[in-house]
């Protein structure tokens, strides 16, 4: 059985810079996959789907606190370097870059410049967490400019997310090509996501509810129904009898993330509700038929 070769552990900004200066002039393609830590298969699965597109891939482990709000868990989100670290190495990622907070941000949290997309921020998840993505937008642009990578990988399930970092990067003109990486489920179909380990025994048993309630409506959708603000009522409902405290079940265009349109051809249906401590998000994409 092969030796798994752990991943190169890269701390500061020069010795990143270093390292990709030496794989660029070896004339070798970088992709990135940015992340919080505490890694789960979903994760992973953005290393596997970006691994042949390039010949060295970077993972970024940094809890960012610019995207933690008052009374969010960024004391309490776990730091699993070691797992981490065997995990990656098992899906052949060739460095780490694992910044201190210091190092990312040396004069301290109140940034002086922050990258903002404004018209994505403030809708679906972006009206209960305040400043979020303005944290999410800054903290990318950082990694995009310091690894300087030719891809970069994000995954689906955080679609709003997603898509305001596609923004920025066309916005900005960012020499960066983003990537999605598909939503990976557990067998229930609930999504992978690190705060799952927040939900007791028998919330885990109804969280897959959330996934089923989005299905349905989504069948419904393309089987015709156009009543999109009455239709993600209902989920609501369903949702908050099930034991759900919704933040929100929206039908929105894939690209502006406004309320999507009666006669809109494509459509994603995106969903936030809270159960117990956990906070689930979750999307479906739709293509509608006349």
């Amino acid at each position: 059985m092969p030796i798994e070769r752990r991943p190169l552990l890269i701390r500061t900004s020069a010795d990143l810079r270093e390292r990709v200066g030496r794989w660029r002039r070896n004339g070798q393609r970088i992709a990135l996959v940015p992340t919080m830590g505490n890694l789960h298969d979903g994760h992973l699965a953005l290393v596997r789907a970006v691994r042949p597109q390039a010949e060295r891939v970077i993972a970024s482990i940094f809890v960012n606190p610019l995207q933690f709000g008052a009374g969010e868990d960024f004391d309490r989100y776990p730091r699993t370097l070691d797992d981490d670290m065997s995990g990656l190495a098992a899906v052949g990622t060739d460095a780490v870059f694992h910044p201190s907070v210091h190092e990312m941000y040396p004069d301290g949290g109140s940034l002086r410049t922050q990258v903002q997309v404004p018209s994505l921020e403030a809708v679906l998840c972006g009206r209960q967490r305040q400043g979020h993505f303005a944290g999410v937008a800054t903290v990318v642009t950082k990694l995009l400019c310091l690894v300087q990578p030719d891809t970069a990988i994000f995954g689906r399930k955080d679609y709003q997310q997603l898509v305001l970092i596609r923004q920025l990067v066309r916005d900005l003109s960012l020499p960066v090509r983003v990537v999605a990486g598909d939503t990976v489920r557990e067998s229930d179909g609930l999504a992978m996501s690190s705060r799952n380990r927040y939900l007791a025994p028998s919330q885990r048993a109804l969280a897959p509810r959330l996934y089923r309630a989005l299905c349905d409506l989504r069948k419904l959708l393309e089987g015709g129904a156009r009543d999109f603000e009455a239709q993600c009522a209902r989920v609501h409902k369903t949702l908050t009898e099930a034991g759900f405290v919704p933040d929100y079940v929206q039908v929105v265009d894939p690209v502006t993330l406004q309320p999507a349109a009666s006669d809109s051809s494509s459509v994603v249906i995106a969903a936030a509700a809270h159960l117990g401590k956990a906070r689930l998000i979750d999307n479906l994409s739709a293509t509608l038929h006349d």
